[in-house]
């Protein structure tokens, strides 16, 4: 008889500490029950530019960090094309630097040369020219008009040589025309962004995770064509988790963002993971026909997601869960 006693005391207590840590049962005013699974969210990550993979840097179950590089595209003709558009845009700053700097004075004094030996040149054959006429008219004719006109074509000549080597003289002292110069800063403009056009191009072919994740699904190998719209990965994010339930709309007002509730697996229900309201819908999940009567009313359901903080990995993405969110002052679960 005592050792009955002593069992029944034991179940008491078992139960009594049970009922501190769960609350009451579900459909009891101080505790919500709920049933959902663990979201899945999913990206399907592609290169942005297109090419014959060369490398992957991940397989499936691999857990990737942001910023990770998990794939390579071959850009080696790319790589060769930047070069080229390298050295055409030095070739075009030395251009505009060569205009902006205007003739050198080496330059001007070889045309002001040129200048001088055109004005010997004219004043000989204007010599030649007065001699020939002068011959020519006097009563001996010594000279032809043949060579009269020769030598008048000769002097001609001269003076437009000394005209011309005189303009290009005044070029070169005033420098470039601000046209010209212009032209050239649009040139050197024009062969930068091709090599930055280029260089982007070269970056689009290393694909990196854009935020911490797991490879549900490699799509593609190496030697694969890739394009944007092909992807090569599948990637499970798993930061933040959150779980998602429906709650019915009599049960819409007793909730709120930011009440804790509690994570129970399966698999593990005496391991239950803390979580957090984060988001109830204002909309209902389905739409009902026009609502007649306080039983039609209650077949509405709100999407609710729950924040949770799992550090230890125990969700499994798409896994059933059961909600436990405490409607006590407190908010909080107890342990």
């Amino acid at each position: 008889m005592k050792k009955i006693l002593l069992i029944v005391i034991a179940l008491t207590a078992v139960v009594a500490a049970a009922w501190h840590h769960y609350g009451q049962e579900p459909g009891s005013p101080d505790l919500l029950v709920l049933h959902g699974n663990v979201d899945i969210r999913q990206v399907a990550l592609a290169f942005d530019g297109s090419g014959r993979i060369t490398e992957l840097r991940a397989e499936e179950g691999d857990r990737i960090t942001e910023g990770q590089v998990i794939g390579i595209l071959d850009t080696r003709t790319l790589e060769l094309q930047s070069e080229q558009a390298s050295a055409q845009v030095e070739a075009a700053r030395q251009s505009l630097l060569r205009l902006q700097n205007g003739t050198r004075p080496e330059e001007i004094a070889q045309v002001q040369a040129q200048l001088v030996s055109a004005e010997a040149t004219a004043a000989r054959a204007a010599r030649d020219l007065s001699r020939a006429q002068r011959l020519q008219s006097s009563s001996s004719g010594a000279v032809s008009v043949q060579a009269v006109d020769h030598a008048q074509s000769e002097a001609e000549a001269a003076d437009a040589k000394v005209a011309e080597v005189r303009a290009a003289l005044e070029l070169a002292k005033a420098g470039a025309r601000q046209e010209d110069i212009a032209a050239a800063e649009a040139e050197l403009v024009a062969a930068r962004a091709n090599l930055a056009l280029l260089r982007h191009q070269i970056d689009l072919g290393t694909l990196t995770a854009p935020i911490d994740a797991v490879v549900r699904s490699r799509l593609l190998e190496p030697g694969d064509q890739a394009t944007p719209q092909l992807p090569v990965f599948a990637l499970a994010i798993t930061q933040p988790k959150w779980v998602r339930v429906y709650v019915s709309e009599p049960d819409l007002g007793r909730i709120a963002p930011g009440m804790q509730a509690e994570v129970i697996t399966d698999s593990a229900p005496d391991q239950p993971v803390a979580g957090t309201i984060g988001y109830i819908s204002s909309v209902a999940e389905f739409t009902p026909k026009p609502v007649q009567t306080e039983e039609l009313r209650t077949s509405l359901v709100y999407e609710t997601r729950i924040t949770v903080d799992d550090p230890e990995d125990a969700l499994r993405l798409g896994q059933p869960v059961t909600v436990r969110i405490p409607l006590g002052s407190s908010g909080g679960i107890d342990q």
